[in-house]
């Protein structure tokens, strides 16, 4: 199967394409604090939950950019549905191609940083696009204690993959950036997540039963089951991270 079609598949009942509640990113929606018209980006935008509450909220202006055709169109609906009069600009393309013409108040890449080689390289990237005195928000994964050798042989993981939450925060200090906030998932956040894809691998399973891509469906999501329940739900966390770009001062 495409890999942008399964991962359209496994997220069709999910509001945010990450383990982060909708009540805690609101949250960190009404810190940001947004004039209004301020320009965001969003690398890698998935759905575009979080950019419509943006709009909804401050009446942004931006661009939105992810590869999966199935996540443009789910995004562009929804953008038509809640906010139809906003100004944001939905492109399908890989992010690491995408050269903005403008800097943004606001860059994001949310649950993405292999856009950019990880982690330090997506703050180096959205740094780069960002007003000064603009802000920046990244979600990444990080290590709550010591991979198993199994779990990294298993998903084909390496240690240096991520970091800690402390190596996270530092990552944005050594960029320059200010850090400002962190919302990180709690156990029932990352439950949800999961087990949501599983419910909606089974579910296209039994409504697709001569498509021959269902047993495929059924065969991930049971791997990355095994895989979340013997090591992933005890050793990897989530958070997002807003980070401040210190104003230049002479």
């Amino acid at each position: 199967m495409d890999i942008w079609k399964f991962f359209s598949v496994l997220h069709k009942y999910h509001r945010v394409c990450n383990p982060m509640s909708t009540a805690k990113l609101d949250e960190l929606i009404g810190l940001l604090e947004l004039d209004p018209r301020a320009t965001v980006l969003d690398i890698a935008c998935g759905k575009g939950e979080i950019l419509t509450r943006l709009a909804e909220r401050y009446e942004i202006a931006g661009v939105g950019v992810d590869i999966s055709p199935y996540f443009v169109a789910d995004t562009e609906r929804k953008l038509k549905e809640r906010v139809p009069g906003a100004k944001i600009e939905i492109l399908n393309m890989d992010g690491a191609d995408y050269r903005p013409d403008q800097l943004f108040d606001l860059s994001m890449c949310v649950g993405a940083s292999w856009v950019y080689q990880g982690h330090r390289g997506t703050l180096s990237a959205l740094k780069s696009m960002t007003k000064q005195g603009g802000l920046i928000l990244v979600g990444e994964p990080f290590w709550i204690r010591e991979p198993d050798e199994a779990y990294l042989a298993a998903e084909n993981y390496t240690r240096d993959m991520f970091g800690t939450h402390y190596e996270n925060v530092i990552a944005g200090e050594d960029e320059g950036l200010f850090p400002l906030y962190t919302l990180v998932s709690n156990q029932d956040d990352w439950d949800r997540y999961e087990t949501l894809k599983w419910y909606a691998a089974e579910k296209y399973a039994r409504e697709n039963p001569d498509v021959n891509d269902a047993r495929e469906v059924l065969s991930r999501v049971s791997h990355e089951r095994t895989s979340y329940l013997r090591w992933g739900r005890d050793t990897v966390g989530w958070s997002l991270y807003l980070f401040r770009k210190v104003i230049d001062i002479d």
